[in-house]
């Protein structure tokens, strides 16, 4: 008797699992997400890996793949999941920091000088995480600001100039223009 109801859980739940075509259906969808900023820094077996964590977030809720894929504002909803799992591996160390604001970006933005070894850069992300944790009391709130970011003289970018200028001597002008109408 308890091994024919052991046998009857496990056949349900394995009737509620995604199968790989349709797992692989929605890492296809989070591959539209591939240009944001942290996930284009990411090599392929760290977006392969984020990728699975979205799937796996989706599959929880979602147990029935047919129930999932008739939502009508799917798109939206793995949009969710995809900011929910940034969310969720973003903490405000020099490592991601290094994947939000990618050295050659701050180089060309005039953030940083060109040549910096991987020390200096290190260094200048350790800076950067430092003053990013200091401000923000948690990670919802730095995402809020890294998403309201739209202007030069933003919070974000005279804390990267201000570790720009401690560590390097590096000093960055920075222009507001103001567009009236």
């Amino acid at each position: 008797m308890a091994l024919a109801s052991i046998v009857a859980m496990s056949s349900c739940s394995k009737t509620n699992r995604w199968s790989e075509h349709e797992r692989a259906k929605v890492r296809d969808e989070v591959k539209n997400y591939r240009d944001r900023a942290y996930l284009n820094s990411l090599e392929e077996l760290e977006f392969e890996e984020f990728s699975n964590n979205v799937v796996d977030a989706i599959e929880v809720d979602y147990p029935v793949y047919t129930a999932f894929v008739e939502l009508p504002g799917r798109g939206d909803t793995v949009q969710v999941y995809v900011v929910s799992t940034i969310v969720s591996e973003l903490h405000a160390d020099a490592h991601n920091m290094r994947k939000i604001y990618p050295y050659h970006t701050l180089v060309k933005e005039g953030i940083l000088p060109k040549g910096l070894d991987r020390q200096a850069q290190r260094a200048f992300y350790e800076c950067f995480a430092r003053r990013v944790n200091n401000t923000y009391t948690s990670t919802t709130a730095f995402v809020n600001a890294v998403l309201a970011d739209t202007t030069s003289s933003s919070q974000i970018a005279q804390m990267q100039s201000q570790c720009a200028a401690d560590l390097f001597d590096w000093t960055v002008e920075i222009d507001e223009v103001i567009l009236y109408e």
